[in-house]
C-alpha cells in the first residue's frame, strides 16, 4: 500500500488513529509510573537519586537490546500481532511489581521495569512507524502530534491515578500500598492487548518497502544496507538525544517538586504535559500548510535551549515552571525527527525505524545521568545536561537531515 494516500480515504482511517491514539497513552501511561516511582524508591529504599533513576534506565536499556528483533517480530507477524503481544509484556512487567514491592528489592524492581520496556519497545517499533506511514509522509509530524497528545497527557494521569487510587501522598506511601493500582493496571493492560488483537487495523507499508517496488523509492534503489543513509544515522543520534532530555522534562517534575520541599509533588507532574501539548496543538495547526518540519524542529530546539537556560538560572522553587518551556520545545521533535530520517528508505523502511527505536535507550541513559548530576552539583543545576543535547538537534534540524538532499 503506498504511503500517499487520497484525501478521499481520509475519513477509512480515522478509527485505525483513534486506535493507535490508544495505544499512544497507553505508552505514555507505563512510562509515567517511573515519574511516580523514583521519588518512593529513594525514600523507601534509603537510595541516592541516581540509584532511584536506574528504573528509567532500566525501562529504556530495553530499547537497546530489543529495538532490532521487533522489527524482525513485525516482518514475520505484521504490525497488529506486534502490538497485542507488546501489551502482554507490559502485563507481566506490571505484575512483577507486586512482589518487588513486597520484598522492597530494588533489583526486582529494575527487572519488572526493563520488562515493561520490552513491551514499550515493542508497541513503540510499531506505532510510530505505522502512523508515519498512513497517509502522506509531508503530513506525518500533523498526525504524530495527535498521538502526542494523547502520549504526553498520560504522563501525568499515571502518578495522579496511582495517588488517587492510593489515597496518600507520596510522602506517606510505602510500597505496599502500590499492590492495588498495579492489579488494575495489569487489567487494564490486557484488555487492551485483546483490542489490538481483534482490532480492524490495516497492514500497511511505506512506499518502496517491499522488495518487488523498491524502483517506487530511487534514493535507496542502488543501496545495500541501512548503513548507507547519513540522514537516517544522523537522525538517530538526534532521536537518542532527544527521548533523554524530553524523559527528563517529563520523569523529574514530582522529584525536583519533592527535592524543592513543594506540597504535592504528584500534582507538578502536569507541568511537562502542559508545555508539550501546546506544542502539539500548533503543529496539528501548523505543519505542512505554514511550517515544514525542519522548520519546525529549528523553532523547537531554540525554544528547548532557552527554557533550559531558563530552569537553570531562575530563582529556586519558581525554576520548576520553566520546565513547560524546555517540553513545549521538545513537543515537535518526535512528530519532526521521525519523518526526516524515515524520508526515502524504501525497502529499508522497518530497518530504519529499529534503528530509531534502539535509539530511544536516550531516555535510559541520559535521565540516568541527571540523577548522578543532581547527587553531584543538586537538582537545579543538573539541568545543563540539557543544552549540548539540545544545540545538536539544532545543527540536525539546520543541516543534518539535508545530507540525503545532498547526496
Amino acid at each position: 500500500m503506498s504511503n500517499h494516500l487520497k484525501s478521499a480515504d481520509a475519513g477509512k482511517y480515522l478509527f485505525p488513529l483513534v486506535i493507535i491514539g490508544t495505544m499512544f497513552f497507553a505508552i505514555g501511561f507505563a512510562l509515567g509510573i517511573n515519574s511516580y516511582l523514583i521519588p518512593l524508591l529513594e525514600k523507601e529504599l534509603s537510595i541516592s537519586s541516581g540509584e532511584s533513576y536506574l528504573v528509567l534506565a532500566a525501562t529504556f536499556s530495553a530499547f537497546l537490546i530489543f529495538g532490532y528483533p521487533a522489527s524482525l517480530v513485525i516482518n514475520r507477524i505484521g504490525y497488529k500481532k506486534t502490538m497485542a503481544l507488546s501489551f502482554l509484556l507490559f502485563a507481566i512487567g506490571f505484575y512483577l511489581y507486586i512482589p518487588s514491592a513486597k520484598a522492597e528489592s530494588l533489583s526486582l524492581f529494575l527487572v519488572a521495569s526493563f520488562i515493561s520496556g520490552m513491551g514499550n519497545t515493542f508497541l513503540q517499533a510499531t506505532v510510530n512507524p505505522y502512523v508515519t506511514i498512513l497517509g502522506p509522509l509531508e503530513s506525518a509530524a500533523r498526525r504524530i502530534s495527535f498521538m502526542g497528545i494523547a502520549n504526553k497527557l498520560a504522563w501525568p494521569i499515571a502518578p495522579l491515578f496511582l495517588s488517587l487510587v492510593i489515597g496518600k501522598e507520596v510522602s506517606d506511601v510505602v510500597l505496599g500500598d502500590t499492590m492495588l493500582p498495579f492489579t488494575i493496571i495489569i487489567s487494564v493492560f490486557l484488555l487492551l492487548g485483546v483490542m489490538a488483537f481483534f482490532a480492524p487495523l490495516p497492514e500497511v507499508k511505506a512506499v518502496g518497502e517491499d522488495e518487488e517496488s523498491a524502483g517506487d523509492c530511487p534514493y535507496a534503489a542502488n543501496k545495500t544496507s541501512v548503513w548507507q543513509f547519513p540522514h537516517l544515522l544522523l537522525g538517530v543520534l538526534a532521536l537518542f538525544l532527544y527521548v533523554g532530555v524530553e524523559t527528563i522534562s517529563l520523569g523529574t517534575l514530582v522529584d525536583y517538586a519533592n527535592y524543592q520541599g513543594l506540597p504535592n509533588p504528584e500534582l507538578y507532574a502536569w507541568i511537562g504535559p502542559i508545555g508539550l501539548v501546546i506544542g502539539y496543538i500548533c503543529g496539528i495547526i501548523l505543519i505542512p500548510k505554514y511550517i515544514s518540519q525542519s522548520k519546525a524542529l529549528v523553532i523547537c530546539a531554540v525554544l528547548a535551549l532557552a527554557g533550559s537556560f531558563m530552569v537553570i538560572f531562575a530563582p529556586g522553587a519558581f525554576s520548576i515552571y520553566f520546565v513547560a518551556v524546555i517540553a513545549l520545545g521538545s513537543s515537535l521533535m518526535w512528530p519532526a525527527l521521525w519523518p526526516l530520517a524515515m524520508t526515502d528508505l524504501g525497502r529499508f523502511t522497518k530497518a530504519g525505524s529499529s534503528l530509531m527505536v534502539i535509539a530511544i535507550v536516550g531516555g535510559a541513559l541520559i535521565p540516568t545521568a541527571y540523577g548522578f548530576l543532581k547527587d553531584a552539583i543538586g537538582a537545579q543545576s543538573a539541568y545543563w545536561i540539557c543544552v549540548p543535547c539540545f544545540m545538536y538537534i539544532l545543527y540536525y534540524a539546520l543541516k543534518g537531515h539535508k545530507i540525503r538532499t545532498g547526496a
